[in-house]
């Protein structure tokens, strides 16, 4: 992963080998982030057919992770104040691997929730701290580069999880036939899980803590050496004494309260940026593709092998994406790709709209369209998945990361991920339900309009945050 990333020029002293190799292994949270979110995808004729659930239940089913998520989101901040970054993070990989084995066991519909909602707390967890962890140990002049790579993570693990399932199911001749020891495909999708999560759990037994977090805690020694390691000797006294002042002028245990503005008693104008940057990532329905991307495709005509592989293509396009991404943001910035993205999603919305807005439901109830319109619905889809994916997608988490002053940024990540992940849960929710009574081009329509207010609220209310280092950030 480290091959990808540009090598900036290190400063004299600076352990830059060492701070990629940390920052990488942080982001293997996210790569599970990435698997537990596409792992789905290809289990819902499983789920409908072992669980014999209604629309609603499969939504439900499908959207349990999410409501661990805004939990796991939430409390990982603060807990992260209590105990370290790195101390949520193995957390979050012993619920990584008991979401995997638990889901791929359970014989009832309660024990699949459960099972995926322990996986959504971890989801949410790493979510939140892993970009926290990789901006407090990474230099602001390639911090956006190694942030970014959290996002080719989250969707390398889309990606290995849609061909883990395209492999399983095609191995067993649908999700639903079985395939080794008599165990269901679908089950083995999820159990494919526990290989990453062990890993995980392995390597973040040798990564240090954030020496914010230590500074925080007043162990200055023990962030000392932490810092030592990471920049050299001479840079790192400086450092420790750039956060200490930082913290110094407003030195007490962080809290939720720390969110609300003394002077005005409302919550901080960069609290509410940071809520609207993680609501409209989901706003614009990017994750109905992730999750649902094979019932979409099918509901158009593409049986399910051919849906599964449609799945497998966004996703190698969305890694290309990010790259690109990596390229770009410490050198354009932040705040432009949010805008050109958000652009560019609301008018590849808008086509794959027209294209649904075009078809006609056939005698099984399901939409047909032309071939012109089809082949307009699959590329303007391919198009929207890889201007989310080269903005959105990496930036907003990037942003989350870096944009909060160090007092309140676990706090702050708190609600932010929260909010993220609400709005997750909620667009994920209502799909199965708006696709039965308003129709796909409805529905597309409605995530169009929420990419067309994102470009206003970008270039209204986000400040850049390219090139500053972290003690620079105001709230």
């Amino acid at each position: 992963m480290s091959a990808s990333i540009p090598q900036p020029v290190a400063a004299s002293g600076e352990n830059t080998r060492l701070i990629v190799l940390i920052s990488c292994v942080a982001t293997i949270g996210g790569f599970l982030f990435g698997f537990d979110s596409g792992v789905i995808n290809g289990t819902v004729d499983g789920l409908k057919q072992t669980f014999q659930s209604s629309s609603f239940g499969t939504g439900f089913e499908v959207a349990s992770m999410l409501l661990g998520c805004a939990v796991g989101a939430f409390i990982a901040g603060r807990l992260a104040d209590r105990w370290g970054r790195r101390t949520v993070l193995i957390i979050s990989a012993v619920l990584f691997l008991a979401s995997a084995i638990g889901a791929g066991t359970a014989d009832t519909s309660l024990a699949f929730v459960i099972a995926r909602m322990l996986g959504g707390l971890a989801v949410g967890a790493a979510s939140v701290i892993s970009p926290a962890y990789i901006a407090e140990v990474t230099p602001a002049r390639y911090r956006g580069r190694l942030a970014t790579v959290q996002q080719i993570a989250i969707i390398s693990g889309l990606f290995c999880a849609f061909l883990s399932n395209y492999l399983l199911a095609k191995a067993a001749g649908a999700s639903t036939e079985s395939l080794w020891l008599g165990h269901a495909a679908w089950r083995w999708m999820f159990w494919m899980q526990a290989i990453p999560s062990a890993l995980f759990l392995s390597l973040l037994l040798f990564i240090p803590e954030s020496p914010r977090y230590l500074v925080v805690k007043g162990r200055k020694e023990d962030a000392l050496k932490v810092l030592t390691r990471l920049y050299g000797a001479q840079e790192a006294g400086t450092k420790l004494a750039e956060i200490d002042a930082t913290l110094s002028r407003d030195h007490h245990r962080p809290r939720l309260s720390d969110l609300i503005s003394k002077t005005t008693g409302k919550l901080r104008p960069i609290v509410w940026v940071g809520i609207g940057l993680a609501t409209f990532q989901q706003l614009v329905g990017i994750n109905v593709v992730f999750y649902y991307g094979a019932v979409l495709w099918q509901a158009v005509g593409f049986s399910e092998n051919d849906a599964l592989l449609i799945n497998v293509l966004s996703g190698a396009l969305s890694i290309g994406a990010c790259l690109v991404t990596v390229v770009l943001i410490d050198k354009v910035g932040r705040k432009p790709l949010l805008w050109i993205g958000s652009a560019g999603m609301a008018v590849s919305l808008a086509l794959v709209t027209l294209a649904f807005a075009s078809g006609s439901l056939d005698a099984g109830g399901k939409l047909s369209l032309s071939d012109s319109m089809g082949t307009l619905a699959l590329v303007a889809a391919n198009l929207y998945v890889i201007f989310f994916n080269g903005s959105w997608g990496p930036v907003m988490w990037v942003m989350l990361g870096e944009m909060f002053p160090n007092q309140i940024r676990g706090s702050a990540l708190a609600v932010a991920g929260a909010a993220q992940w609400g709005s997750n849960f909620g667009i994920t929710v209502t799909f199965p339900i708006l696709l039965a009574s308003i129709g796909l081009a409805a529905t597309y329509g409605l995530y169009t309009i929420a990419a067309v207010i994102s470009v206003f609220f970008v270039l209204r209310y986000v400040h850049e945050t390219k090139g500053k280092e972290l003690e620079q950030m105001e709230g």
